[in-house]
């Protein structure tokens, strides 16, 4: 039952397809629009999807049985005549379990419904777990996170660190000494259900262009941990890139004459900008006596240089910042808007926002139902 990820094809349905696929996608087309906007009537559903009050009615009574729909009754306010029946998404009806592995200290996990909302946590101390070790104890926690549900788990998404291909395996994540560790596959098989496994700054940046405050655009959320990674979705498709290796933004030189990366290279974005670097820079600043926004706006304008060639090159939207508030939101950020828009041509930053994410640490454990809702049910 190994899934492919829904990394670099398009999240969310459109048009019609060929006949050999046309019954799932029109189920996903229902389901997309009722995820999005709202409980609706089946001659609504007709409209907005463009296919016939037949074939909508027969795909609800379907989706009804399956307990992903529910009937919800008449509108409060309905026209004269019979009322319509609306129908509106089971959220509570399946749960899915999101993993998180992107903390250098623990695996965190919840069960989460089909909007989205945790309806429980759990999580494991790593212990200096690596390898088949930490394979293992991904097992423990995603068993123990079944055990949690009483509903029918639709599948499990994992966010993990390191370069992973489409079909899950972790090419390589040397914090947990995996490589080519077939995550996807060891899960689903001893489960018995979906698993979907994306690298974490791409499970993220999916958390929140579906359950986030994104808009339509292309939209780039870079990750600020122990480490830094990006993900980005454009035209509606999270990037994978050659060798599945794209938003690796972290090791992108920026000061040739800075400290040595763990990488073996020297000045990466990461030995900037990563958490316990910002931390030290803050202490040492303060020692200096350099104010907290003096520190931060440096490494902020650091950040514009990088990433300013990025806005221009794709015309992205909106840049979020993921991590610690404290530490993001504030003079960092503002530095990073400012020097951006210094750097590029106003028609490449017009309508720009660069913000920081408001799904806080959950963006990776949404992010990772997000694969499963993707891929199970064509819905983001």
């Amino acid at each position: 039952m190994t899934q492919t990820s829904p990394v670099g094809r398009q999240l969310r349905p459109r048009g019609k397809l060929l006949q050999e696929d046309t019954r799932r996608h029109h189920r996903s087309l229902l389901l997309q629009q009722l995820f999005r906007e709202g409980p609706a009537s089946r001659a609504d559903l007709a409209r907005a999807s463009g296919l016939t009050r037949v074939t909508v009615s027969d795909l609800v009574g379907e989706l009804v049985t399956d307990g992903l729909l529910e009937e919800l009754g008449a509108p409060v306010e309905s026209r004269v005549g019979k009322p319509p029946t609306l129908v509106g998404l089971a959220a509570d009806s399946t749960h899915v379990i999101g993993i998180d592995l992107s903390a250098t200290d623990r695996m965190t996990g919840a069960v989460i419904n089909l909007a989205g909302q945790v309806q429980a946590r759990h999580e494991l101390p790593l212990g200096g777990a690596v390898g088949e070790a930490a394979v293992a104890l991904v097992h423990e926690l995603a068993t123990a996170l079944i055990a949690m549900t009483d509903r029918p788990v639709l599948g499990i998404g994992v966010g993990s660190p390191g370069v992973v291909d489409a079909s899950g395996t972790v090419i390589d994540a040397p914090n947990l000494a995996w490589t080519d560790t077939p995550l996807a596959a060891s899960l689903a098989d001893a489960l018995g259900v979906p698993v979907f496994v994306a690298n974490d700054a791409n499970t993220a940046v999916l958390g929140e262009h579906t359950f986030g405050a994104s808009g339509d655009g292309g939209l780039m959320l870079l990750r600020v941990g122990t480490g830094v990674g990006a993900g980005l979705v454009l035209g509606g498709s999270l990037l994978h890139g050659h060798l599945g290796a794209a938003g690796e933004i972290g090791h992108v030189v920026v000061d040739p004459d800075g400290e040595r990366c763990a990488c073996s290279r020297t000045g990466c974005l990461e030995t900037i900008l990563s958490v316990p670097h910002l931390r030290r820079r803050l202490d040492e600043g303060g020692r200096a006596g350099q104010t907290a926004d003096e520190v931060l706006g440096r490494v902020g304008e650091q950040l514009g240089v990088a990433l300013a060639p990025v806005v221009g090159t794709l015309n992205l939207h909106e840049v979020v910042l993921s991590g610690p508030q404290e530490l993001l939101d504030g003079a960092l950020r503002e530095a990073t808007d400012r020097v951006i828009r210094e750097r590029t041509m106003p028609v490449s930053s017009a309508g720009l926002v660069v913000r920081t994410s408001q799904l806080g640490e959950d963006v990776v454990l949404v992010g990772a139902a997000v694969l499963v809702l993707s891929g199970q049910l064509g819905v983001s």
